[in-house]
């Protein structure tokens, strides 16, 4: 029986321990939900299939070019792999070129995941030999990729991220060199019906290959260039020009201004040009797809994020709780550090923003000064009756510039400035600067604070010692006002654990959203605010009266705030993983998978 093999490529693809950021998830969501829809049966094929991981191995601190995250690969989560004969002939023939790939599986249901990481850091000290010369296996996959596409290694290598355009050119050069090989076992085990190689016809070998972001688009540009035949997707999650530009990208849009702004990497735009080679080119939201037609020329299709969400509806017992927990670590907290008078645990309402720490472009500026406008519309409420007096909104900003231990006692709320660096010190200053530290609030002054939670979330992060999840669980509306997102999957995330929330147009996400028709009730659940054609301060104010939105259910009428959840959990079930996986699927094999 023939087999398809199916390979998602990526920097971050492999085991947890590899993950950066959101890309894992992504990749992660992309295999299992394939490996399921393979178990579901509605793909009319007797054709064996098989889904393959390929990603870097870091071995031991150090060997990861990425410094600050120093990622060590741990491979003993996994099983066993036990490749076929194809697979297993090709991993050996890599090993003898000098290639080393650490190899393990997981099962999900019936279909097994490979994983296939390759370690790159020891392709300066194996020797080969390459058109006659003698030399390093690094210097003959630089002096290939020039003499394939141009590629002027020499000049990128020395750059300041040098050592990054390295690995990414090496690990894509492996898992091209992993595909070449097994289209070339696979062809060696086809047996040829006489009728057709009396034509001249070669069944072509069933290998698929997915590759997210630029640090491994090189596989498929090498791959079109040696004439493999192989079917290969490139999906971009932003593009480096864009990035560079930030909020700046949607005037450049406008504009149609291709130019690139200052700070580019010309070497890793190099690469992530290397998507037109692709067969297709997808991109997360449609800003992205504009993007990589304005910088680079490419035309792509929008295939969106999603989200997996096991459960069928709201654990509302288990809301509750993390909502008393987070209320009650304030009330006392807020007490004990910033005396003044005791604010009682049921009149506050935590709300939150989590992203990285890009300050404008993820909007904290146009947050800061909503939440301004927040204070005085609930001042407004309570002097015309609407809304009780000594209600506390108390919004989080999770974000920090990496992860902290050795943190005092009560922190965040207990915050000294020698806990901050960089970008954590600025926005703490612009806190101070919008009067929304907690110094008015306790003296009743103020009815909306603001506090900088700057920690990677977790159990065990020296603050609250909440999941992700269970945190945004316990909060009562999520505020994600970014001026440039491809596509924001916080949103998802909020609603996946039953969390209203108010996002910004220019995010993937509100793209995504028009696509959803499923959804009877429009409550607002997820309530997008226009900052593409808004002036700023309409823009700012709508950010405010949505949160007010929330608030007001929340404390006036529980049964519309329920709603309002379900709604955000609704939206957020229906834009799980099946439709973009089902759609990268047709894209790289041809095949449909049958309607249920």
């Amino acid at each position: 029986m023939e087999k398809h093999f199916v390979i998602i490529a990526g920097e971050e693809a492999g085991p947890k321990s590899n993950k950066m950021g959101g890309i894992w998830n992504v990749i992660n969501e992309e295999a299992q939900t394939l490996a399921a829809l393979f178990d579901s049966g509605r793909l009319n094929t007797k054709e064996g299939k098989e889904i393959l991981i390929a990603g870097p191995y870091y071995g031991y601190r150090g060997a990861d070019w990425n410094r600050g995250l120093n990622r060590i690969t741990v491979m003993e989560e996994l099983d066993p792999l036990n490749p076929g004969e194809e697979l297993r002939k090709s991993l050996e023939s890599l090993e003898n070129s000098g290639i080393k790939a650490f190899t393990g599986s997981k099962l999900v249901g019936d279909t097994r995941i490979g994983y296939l990481q390759f370690k790159t850091s020891d392709f300066g000290k194996i020797r080969t030999v390459y058109m006659g010369n003698e030399m390093t296996l690094e210097s003959k996959v630089k002096a290939e990729a020039y003499e394939h596409l141009g590629l002027d290694s020499l000049k990128y290598e020395n750059m300041s991220n040098g050592p990054e355009y390295t690995h990414y050119l090496c690990l894509s050069y492996a898992i091209s060199e992993l595909v070449r090989l097994l289209v070339s076992k696979s062809s060696e085990n086809v047996e040829t019906p006489d009728t057709t190689s009396s034509k001249g016809f070669i069944p072509c070998p069933g290998v698929s290959l997915h590759c997210h972001e630029f640090g491994v688009f090189y596989a498929p540009a090498r791959l079109k260039r040696l004439g493999v035949p192989v079917n290969t997707v490139a999906t971009l999650h932003a593009t480096l020009p864009g990035r560079a530009a930030g909020y700046n990208s949607i005037q450049k849009r406008r504009n149609n201004d291709s130019t690139w702004p200052p700070g580019v990497p010309e070497n890793l735009t190099a690469l992530e040009a290397l998507a037109s080679h692709a067969d297709t080119v997808t991109a997360v939201g449609e800003s992205t797809r504009q993007e990589i037609r304005l910088f680079y020329g490419i035309k792509g299709i929008v295939i969106r994020n999603g989200i997996t969400i096991e459960s069928d509806k709201i654990d509302w017992s288990l809301k509750e709780s993390f909502l008393e927990r987070i209320r009650k670590f304030l009330s006392e907290n807020l007490y004990k550090y910033h005396g003044g008078e005791r604010i009682e645990p049921e009149k506050i309402i935590p709300i939150f923003t989590i992203s990285r720490l890009e300050v404008e472009n993820k909007g904290y500026p146009d947050l800061l000064d909503s939440l301004v406008a927040l204070e005085h519309i609930i001042k407004n409420s309570i002097l015309e009756g609407h809304m009780q007096e000594g209600v506390r909104v108390i919004c989080f900003l999770v974000t920090a510039e990496g992860s902290k231990t050795n943190l005092p006692s009560g922190f965040p709320v207990n915050l000294p400035k020698e806990v901050l660096v960089g970008n954590e010190l600025r926005i703490q200053q612009m806190i101070e600067e919008k009067g929304l530290d907690f110094s008015k609030m306790v003296r009743g002054k103020r009815s909306v604070a603001a506090l900088l939670y700057p920690q990677i979330l977790s159990s065990s992060d020296g603050g609250l010692g909440m999941e992700v999840g269970e945190f945004m669980a316990g909060c009562c509306a999520g505020i994600f006002p970014s001026r440039y997102d491809p596509f924001l999957l916080t949103g998802l995330e909020a609603g996946k654990e039953g969390t209203p929330s108010v996002v910004s147009r220019v995010c993937g996400f509100s793209d995504a959203i028009k696509t959803i028709e499923s959804l009877e009730e429009v409550l607002g659940g997820v309530i997008v605010v226009d900052n593409i054609d808004l002036p700023y301060y309409e823009a700012v104010l709508d950010y405010a009266l949505a949160v007010s939105y929330f608030t007001r259910n929340f404390i006036d009428d529980r049964v519309k705030y329920k709603l309002l959840c379900r709604e955000a959990f609704l939206l957020a079930k229906d834009m799980d993983w099946r439709t973009p996986t089902e759609q990268y699927y047709e894209l790289i094999s041809g095949a449909r998978f049958c309607k249920e």
